[in-house]
């Protein structure tokens, strides 16, 4: 089963030259056989680039999901401290495998669905 994420342009494309290798969340999907992330990038691109498989998904407490993900994670602390206000505890998706589209496709018309404030199932 795949999701779809809303993600910032400059954190999509770091995914995809490889030097994120974590996207972070507040709070997850619950169904737990999710395996694959489609990446719908946000404003001012406003398109789904590509797509990439669940390594692992980290979930701990700010201090120790920062110490293991920080290498890769492809932002600063100030960014994840910001993120993370008013939280006690994040998830870290890793990154398997990112392939991005040579062809970059419109979620309205692909997809038949609106961007997702943070996620959305995929059939």
């Amino acid at each position: 089963m795949k999701v779809i994420l809303s993600i910032k342009p400059e954190f999509a494309n770091k995914i995809f030259n490889g030097t994120k290798k974590f996207e972070f969340r507040r709070t997850l999907f619950k169904k737990k056989e999710v395996s694959k992330i489609v990446v719908y990038a946000s404003a001012p691109i406003s398109k789904v680039i590509g797509e990439f498989e669940i390594e692992n998904i980290v979930h701990e407490n700010l201090t120790a999901l920062w110490d293991k993900t920080s290498k890769y994670s492809g932002i600063s602390l100030k960014y994840y401290s910001d993120y993370f206000q008013g939280k006690e505890a994040g998830y870290a998706i890793e990154v398997k495998n990112p392939k991005k589209y040579e062809e970059e496709l419109c979620i309205k018309e692909n997809y038949g669905i609106r961007p997702p404030q943070s996620f959305a199932y995929l059939r």
